[in-house]
């Protein structure tokens, strides 16, 4: 059946093919110029690379989050857009036929293997599928795939899962001499997840990543910079009483609020087609993005970013220091009158000018 027929079958014109490549460029923030050679890539179905989606310790929120989206919808992606060889949660098939299908497309090779959920190393019996260890799964398949691209904070950098017993781990830390794409998130967005595979489709290599691994596309940013709460915070007006009317727009730092750490763009493309995020909804960020999410310290003495409602004491102005944050609109605003730079006085989570100078140095490299 040629690709046409394959559409007409699934009710799709040509005309709606064209208006999903359309969504797409946009989710790849590329030039609509990239439409015809995405519509190519899209239309070469039988010869690009399959796609495998294991999961490990989770709790199928990533996957709950790709069949919620819209534009395009989970029968697009599954059926339309990607070839999804195995995943466990929406493929028919069970069992031995299952675990054969699996092991017949690993053997293929030349994949992009999806991974959600992390990884248990204190004892491997803590994970098996189908009587396997699920680290021998899935370090058998990275060993045949083209590129591995971890999805959610689990399979990034161990997420929730790493703070019990298991010693989870992310994909990161099991993985070695293979392109590595983390797109972290608890869960993870899905035009994250589409625009990076379908990037490797048609330019046949790993997007820019900064040095967390992240697609400097979707994760070059700080939330902070294009916080809707973003003015409140330089005028000093922060939430302290959620039940007080007048404060209900106020910024969220003192409750929390992960945004000026948080490297994202959740505040410029918003969950579920347009309608909402975080903060928007009157919830602090999380820092689900972070490697530090959901940790209570790393080994490199980087504070963890849990519990949520807990509030960041001090942060860090460039060329200012630290400040707290009942006064840091005010520093700011002070600061941009005496000549520092709204530009640069508005990057002013700690780490940001640290992953700036990271960037350069790779780069130089």
């Amino acid at each position: 059946m040629d690709f046409q027929s394959r559409l007409e079958a699934r009710g799709l014109s040509r005309r709606d093919f064209i208006k999903l490549i359309g969504t797409v460029t946009a989710a790849l923030q590329l030039p609509a110029i990239y439409q015809p050679r995405i519509a190519q890539a899209v239309e070469n179905a039988a010869n690009k690379p399959a796609v495998i989606w294991l999961e490990g310790q989770d709790c199928t929120g990533c996957t709950e989050s790709i069949l919620s989206s819209f534009n395009p919808g989970p029968t697009e992606i599954v059926l339309d857009l990607l070839s999804i060889r195995y995943h466990e949660t929406i493929m028919a098939g069970a069992g031995e036929t299952a675990e054969s299908w699996l092991a017949e497309n690993i053997k293929q090779g030349g994949y992009l293997l999806v991974v959600e959920g992390s990884i248990p190393t204190a004892d491997d019996r803590f994970l098996t599928i189908g009587g396997r260890p699920f680290r021998q799964i899935l370090q058998e398949a990275a060993a045949n795939a083209a590129a591995v691209v971890p999805i959610g904070a689990c399979a990034c950098y161990g997420g929730i899962p790493a703070a019990g017993p298991t010693e989870a781990k992310g994909v990161q830390d099991i993985i070695s001499g293979k392109p590595i794409i983390n797109l972290p998130g608890c869960p993870v967005k899905p035009n994250w997840l589409l625009g990076t595979i379908l990037h490797y489709l048609v330019f046949n290599q790993v997007p820019e990543l900064d040095s967390n691994k992240r697609p400097l596309a979707y994760f070059g940013g700080l939330l902070h910079d294009n916080c809707p709460r973003r003015g409140h915070f330089e005028k000093g007006e922060f939430l302290t009483d959620w039940n007080d009317p007048a404060q209900k727009d106020f910024c969220l730092l003192l409750r929390g609020c992960k945004g000026p750490k948080t490297y994202t763009d959740c505040a410029q493309s918003w969950w579920n087609d347009g309608v909402n995020f975080c903060i928007n909804a009157s919830s602090p960020c999380a820092g689900c993005t972070q490697p530090e999410f959901y940790a209570a310290g790393l080994s490199d003495n980087r504070a963890g970013l849990a519990p949520l409602y807990v509030r960041t004491d001090t942060m860090s102005l460039p060329g200012i220091g630290g400040v707290n944050p009942e006064t840091a609109g005010k520093v700011m605003a002070g600061a941009s009158v005496a000549g520092a730079g709204i530009h640069l006085v508005g990057n002013i989570a700690t780490g940001r000018l640290k992953q700036e100078k990271a960037e350069e140095g790779r780069r130089d490299k």
